[in-house]
């Protein structure tokens, strides 16, 4: 298995990965909208044998209380269901963390699962007082500083790209 930055030559491939890995089709939709709407992206498939068996894509969000903030949302990302479990998903965050800690932005946030995104040094936001604009549960909420302690004294609610308001 290998990872690199998506190609146009990917989009139907990872619509159809989205699709197999999720009950609807509403994060592919996502996911081609945040490519048309926003910038910077970050968009990672993983392959195997020229086949595309995993996708993650990171877009800008934004800080109410710090605009310039450079931060990053992570999701939605998503691996063929008979590939899950195998290491792609943890193999799609480390590349994508990495490719965003090259490109210059000094955090990532994900809606994900508490048991799931701490490995890879996500904690919950609100370690940074940080909240989401959504309504969730305070673990499932987190952030990582990818540039070191770009989040302290940094309290405020941070804002998804308005495609997200669709999920």
């Amino acid at each position: 298995m290998s990872t690199r930055i998506e190609e146009e030559g990917d989009y139907r491939a990872i619509r159809a990965v989205n699709i197999a890995a999720f009950d609807t089709a509403v994060e592919a939709c996502l996911v081609e909208v945040l490519r048309q709407q926003a910038r910077p992206l970050v968009s990672i498939v993983a392959e195997e044998s020229g086949n595309v068996i995993g996708h993650i894509m990171f877009s800008p969000v934004t800080h109410s209380n710090h605009p310039d903030l450079n931060i990053m949302g992570l999701g939605p990302m998503s691996v063929v269901p008979s590939r899950q479990r195998a290491g792609i998903g943890s193999t799609l965050v480390r590349e994508g963390l990495n490719e965003c800690k090259n490109l210059g932005f000094a955090a990532v946030v994900v809606l994900g699962h508490p048991s799931y995104y701490p490995r890879f040094g996500f904690s919950p936001a609100s370690t940074f007082d940080i909240r989401s604009e959504y309504d969730v549960p305070d673990e499932v909420f987190m952030a990582m500083e990818l540039q070191p302690n770009t989040l302290n004294g940094k309290s405020g609610i941070v804002r998804y790209h308005n495609a997200f308001d669709r999920v």
